[in-house]
């Protein structure tokens, strides 16, 4: 009997993908040990010859199963796949695993209760790992997305600022994986090259080998296929292409459009590897979605979050008040719909039997502030700007559902990535490679606390350093800040000047000086706000 056991053990982990779904709980039974569940109790006289035939019988069609196409070192030694899903000025409390962890003042800032589900994406958190102190390097689409990509900071990536095009000579994650045997793709927003409005399918592809639906920018609510090739099927009255909705349907809606060229790469190379990357131009501006997302949410009466109604003295140039118009519940619906392709592709994933060997992202370039501190958009060192959703899904993860509370921005993907894929990183890859707390989140404390969050150089300079609780921000322009997230969430309180805090500041200020040292940083040489670290450093 122990000999029939430890063979049914053998088999079935080595062969898995032999054992059918009719089969596989009897298997996964036998191989533990608890041979009784073979046959039914009501058996339970029959004698140990019974037994025995009932378990060659097992084992017989288990062999049977595992054919030689599939052997174990070929499922051992099987890449994985790789979808990472990015969306655009996302901001975090809209989704509900991100309100899970925060208090409910944190979590419900547009009103008590106000919020949209988002069970897709949840569910990549609870089977996988959370990030809840990721940020872009710079919160600014073309920065970020530039270091994501790259693992670079934006002052070696050529793009410190919207609208620049990256150098050529940068090196990718898709670059590597394609070079390592995997098909590659892109669809949607790129915004790396240069100025080009749509501008599908850019000629220099970083490793994006199919990229025809791929667009460097604009943030398009209507697509078509045509004969030659993708287009923006909307126009102004002047013949420009336009964001307007124009009757866009789950076929034509830039999300749901996106969502289908994901699923058209992924059948046709569900036998190779591939590595593919869907970017959304949602859920930043305009704000306006398709029906039935565009009703979902209008009977919710959304209230401004409190930091707007913050006072107007002593604010940084920064921080300071703009107003501008937001439509929540519009961007509720962006959302919803964006939750709702992501459950598209999980389940294709599923019907295709890839999910279980497929690496899943999801992220977002940069935050979005919705009214939080009177201000929409990004571009600023506070949380709603700066901090981005990041969750990472794999099978295989022991560790499912972990939260990690340490920071990592942007520049520190890509290097992950690869190094959790089993490739090796660029060695221009100037990121932290924090693939370890993929296998085990509890090893944080191996690795440092801190990270760089930068504006972009176009105006208003500013540069912090920031750790899970406190940001340091160094200005051209204002004094510096020191905000601390855990006595004052809603960052509107500067504890620079304040006794208690003065090792704090001094710490963060080495932290950025050792940083502007390695990465050759411009914002910190000969600038105002290297006077001002150096002065911190030393106080």
């Amino acid at each position: 009997m122990k000999q029939i056991i430890n063979s049914l053990h053998a088999i079935f982990f080595l062969c898995p993908g032999a054992v059918s779904k009719g089969s596989s709980l009897l298997a996964r039974e036998v191989a533990s040990g608890l041979g009784s569940m073979i046959l039914p109790k009501a058996n339970h006289r029959l004698g140990f010859g019974s037994h025995l035939r009932g378990l060659l019988l097992v084992l017989s069609t288990l062999i049977v199963g595992c054919s030689p196409s599939k052997t174990g070192d070929e499922q051992a030694t099987k890449k994985p796949n790789l979808l990472v899903i990015m969306t655009d000025e996302h901001n975090f409390r809209t989704l509900g695993c991100y309100r899970d962890i925060l208090p409910r003042e944190q979590a419900y800032v547009w009103g008590d209760g106000l919020a949209v589900e988002t069970p897709n994406i949840d569910f990549l958190a609870q089977e996988g790992v959370l990030f809840s102190k990721f940020y872009c390097v710079t919160p600014s689409c073309s920065p970020a997305r530039g270091s994501f990509v790259s693992g670079l900071y934006p002052q070696h990536t050529g793009v410190q600022q919207n609208d620049l095009p990256m150098y050529d000579h940068v090196a990718t994650f898709a670059s590597v994986l394609k070079e390592n045997g995997y098909a590659t793709g892109y669809a949607g927003k790129w915004h790396l090259d240069g100025e080009g409005k749509p501008q599908w399918g850019p000629e220099r592809k970083f490793g994006f080998e199919d990229n025809r639906y791929m667009f460097n920018r604009g943030h398009w609510k209507k697509m078509v296929d045509t004969p030659g090739g993708p287009e923006v099927a909307t126009k102004d009255s002047t013949g420009n292409y336009s964001y307007a909705l124009d009757g866009a349907d789950d076929k034509t809606f830039a999300t749901d459009f996106l969502t289908d060229k994901t699923i058209e790469f992924i059948e046709k190379n569900k036998e190779a590897p591939f590595c593919y990357m869907v970017s959304y131009p949602d859920p930043h501006g305009p704000d306006t979605v398709r029906p039935p997302y565009d009703t979902m949410y209008t009977h919710m009466n959304f209230e401004p979050p409190a930091t707007s109604q913050k006072p107007d003295d002593d604010v940084p140039s920064w921080a300071s008040k703009v107003e501008e118009e937001v439509d929540q519940s519009q961007y509720f619906g962006m959302v919803k719909c964006i939750d709702d392709n992501v459950g598209r592709l999980v389940k294709t994933l599923e019907e295709h039997d890839l999910l279980e060997n497929t690496i899943i992202i999801f992220t977002s370039d940069h935050g979005d502030l919705r009214g939080e501190h009177y201000r929409r958009n990004k571009g600023v060192p506070l949380e709603a700007s700066a901090k981005v959703p990041f969750v990472v899904y794999a099978k295989s993860m022991d560790h499912k559902g972990t939260k990690v509370s340490h920071v990592f921005n942007s520049v520190d993907f890509a290097p992950t990535l690869l190094s959790y894929m089993g490739l090796e990183k660029q060695e221009s890859m100037e990121g932290i490679d924090f693939s370890a707390l993929l296998h085990d989140p509890s090893k944080q404390s191996d690795l440092e606390d801190f990270t760089v969050i930068r504006s972009s150089n176009k105006n208003n300079l500013w540069i912090a350093g920031a750790t899970s609780r406190y940001k340091l921000v160094l200005s051209e322009q204002d004094p510096s800040w020191l905000l601390d997230l855990q006595e004052n969430p809603g960052e509107t309180i500067n504890y620079i000047e304040e006794p208690g805090k003065r090792k704090v500041v001094k710490d963060l200020a080495q932290r950025l000086k050792t940083y502007a040292r390695e990465r050759k940083d411009p914002f910190l040489q000969n600038t105002e706000m290297e006077k001002e670290m150096l002065k911190l450093c030393e106080d």
